[in-house]
C-alpha cells in the first residue's frame, strides 16, 4: 500500500514538472530548435546510451547488484548527455556571465557523487544479504 502511494506521488511530482516544462516552452522564441535538441536526446539515449548501458551491465556485473550499476550508469549517461555542449566548447567565453561555473569540474563531482551513493547501495545490500544467510 504505501509502495502505491509512493508511486502515485512520483507520478503526480513528474506530471507537474512536465506541465512546468511545457508551460516555460509557451514563452520560447526558436521553438523548433529546442524540439530538435529534445529530438536528438531521445536518439542519443535510445541508440547510444541505454544499449551501452545494458551491456556494460550485463558483462561487468553479476548477481544481485546488476540493478544499482546499470542505474548508475544511466545517470552517468543523461548526465554527460546534458553536459555535452558544454563540456565540448571549453575554453574562455566572451561573456563570462553566460556560463559562470566551472562545468567540466561540477559535471564530474556529479559522476562522483554517483559512484559513491552506488557503492553504498551495494554495500548495503551485500551487508543485508550477509545478515539472513545462516553461518556456516
Amino acid at each position: 500500500m504505501r509502495l502505491k502511494v509512493l508511486r502515485l506521488l512520483a507520478g503526480a511530482a513528474g506530471l507537474a514538472l512536465m506541465g512546468v516544462g511545457v508551460f516555460l516552452l509557451l514563452d520560447v522564441q526558436d521553438l523548433m530548435g529546442v524540439l530538435e535538441w529534445l529530438g536528438g536526446a531521445v536518439v542519443l539515449h535510445d541508440a547510444l546510451i541505454a544499449p551501452l548501458v545494458l551491456l556494460v551491465g550485463l558483462v561487468l556485473v553479476r548477481g544481485g547488484v546488476r540493478g544499482p550499476v546499470r542505474g548508475a550508469l544511466l545517470v552517468a549517461g543523461a548526465l554527460t548527455a546534458v553536459a555535452l555542449p558544454v563540456l565540448l566548447r571549453p575554453g574562455p567565453r566572451a561573456n563570462s556571465t553566460v556560463l559562470p561555473l566551472d562545468y567540466p569540474r561540477n559535471w564530474l563531482l556529479t559522476l562522483v557523487a554517483v559512484a559513491t551513493v552506488t557503492a553504498l547501495l551495494v554495500a548495503a545490500k551485500e551487508v543485508r544479504s550477509s545478515r539472513r544467510r545462516p553461518p556456516s
